[in-house]
């Protein structure tokens, strides 16, 4: 079998961690696997990295900032291939564009655009466990890219498609994904499976398991992910297509997002093209708008409701005040949270957004805002009714079952 293991930061965070990972991986390595190794930078390693850039500028050019946070994930791929070595595993740490890894010329946030694996499958021939640097690649430029937030998964699921693995195991430091968050529901249960698109939902939702955008990749490209712990040898949880089984599963997951605030524009013209003209603004800064209400009132304007990460806020207002003569006011609210009921199941069963609304009607919890999608129902409500409203959904769909 051909398998990628991609380990986080907390999983290599110590050189003792490097060695229990290195020790992981020849044991995959003597029971007759090729192994591509796709690893972060050791844990706490790029925050350092920033804080030396901003001691000279709090601006930094964007192609020297890669150029100095790709540097980690370098280090760790060489430690891991030197620990295989003594070992008696023969290893090779490669960098991003050694690995092939083309990407466009977007510094701090590029995406992959092609993967050369010819020189990976010339080590793997050679019996040579590879080691790439996670979360970097090569511009057709020439010039050093990093891949942004989560761009080691993402490395590691592009090289999985490219090399066409039979899996991609992603170790960090929890076991696979939970029904939810354990810290908030210690009753949350460990899944066996979870389709593709319930976990773009839930890691877009706020589960920290795994970043969207790797998942999307997996799903495009059809790799199955293994979430896996690299402190236990507990079995993880299998990311991939869903199944006739998984679909008698009626909601697989509950997520909390708290990183979110919203926006009320009362009193704007109700005029065609006002809400072009805001979002564009808003898109053009960056600012990634969720749910979205409007309501018309009788005297000729609209109210205009959404919500934005909290994180983006300020840059939100900002754009706002640009639009001061189309509205008679703005409320802003940083005092709420999203919760949402996940599922493929949804798809096939009714009951689910009325169980959902009884519960929190119930537990006297007002829905502010409501999304749906064919396998989701997410609520807006105030920030602290979430980890109340996460229990009680998780107990009321009884995943703790």
């Amino acid at each position: 079998m051909l398998i990628v293991h991609k380990y986080g930061g907390t999983s290599v965070g110590t050189l003792e961690r490097i060695e229990s990972v290195a020790a992981r991986i020849a044991k995959a390595k003597r029971q007759g696997n090729d192994i591509v190794v796709v690893v972060s930078a050791m844990s706490g390693e790029t925050n350092k990295l920033i804080d030396y850039a901003m001691h000279f500028s709090k601006t930094p050019a964007k192609r020297e900032m890669d150029m100095l946070l790709s540097s980690g994930e370098r280090v760790t791929a060489a430690l891991l291939a030197i620990a295989l070595q003594e070992m008696g595993i023969d290893a090779i740490g490669m960098t991003g564009r050694q690995a092939g890894i083309k990407t466009d010329e977007h510094h701090t946030f590029a995406r992959i655009s092609s993967i050369d694996p010819t020189a990976m499958q010339s080590e793997l021939q050679k019996g040579r466990v590879v080691i790439v640097a996670g979360f970097q690649g090569i511009s057709e430029g020439g010039e050093v890219t990093t891949l942004g937030r989560g761009g080691s998964d993402l490395s590691a699921v592009a090289i999985a498609g490219a090399l066409n693995a039979d899996a991609c195991e992603i170790y960090s430091d929890v076991d696979g994904v939970y029904t939810t968050d354990p810290r908030i529901e210690p009753k949350a249960k460990k899944m066996d499976f979870i389709s593709y698109d319930e976990m773009l939902e839930l890691a877009s939702l706020g589960a920290k398991v795994l970043q969207s955008r790797s998942v999307e990749l997996a799903k495009k490209l059809g790799v199955k992910i293994v979430a896996k712990s690299s402190f236990s040898d507990a079995e993880g949880t299998i990311i991939a297509k869903e199944s006739e089984e998984m679909e008698e599963v009626l909601v697989s997951g509950i997520a909390l997002d708290q990183n979110q605030a919203r926006v009320t524009m009362r009193g704007v013209a109700d005029r065609p093209g006002i809400a072009a003209e805001i979002f564009t603004a808003l898109a053009d800064e960056q600012i990634n708008v969720d749910m979205i209400i409007q309501n018309a009132s009788s005297d000729g304007t609209t109210n205009l409701g959404f919500t934005v990460p909290a994180s983006e806020l300020e840059r939100a207002r900002k754009v706002i005040a640009q639009f001061e003569h189309d509205f008679k006011g703005v409320d802003f609210n940083q005092n709420i949270c999203k919760v949402s009921v996940v599922g493929v199941g949804m798809k096939s069963h009714s009951g689910v957004a009325a169980k959902a609304f009884t519960t929190m009607a119930k537990n006297n919890i007002n829905i502010e805002m409501i999304s749906t999608s064919e396998i989701k129902i997410s609520m807006v409500i105030d920030q602290k009714y979430g980890e109340l409203a996460v229990r009680t959904l998780h107990e009321a769909y009884e995943l703790d079952r």
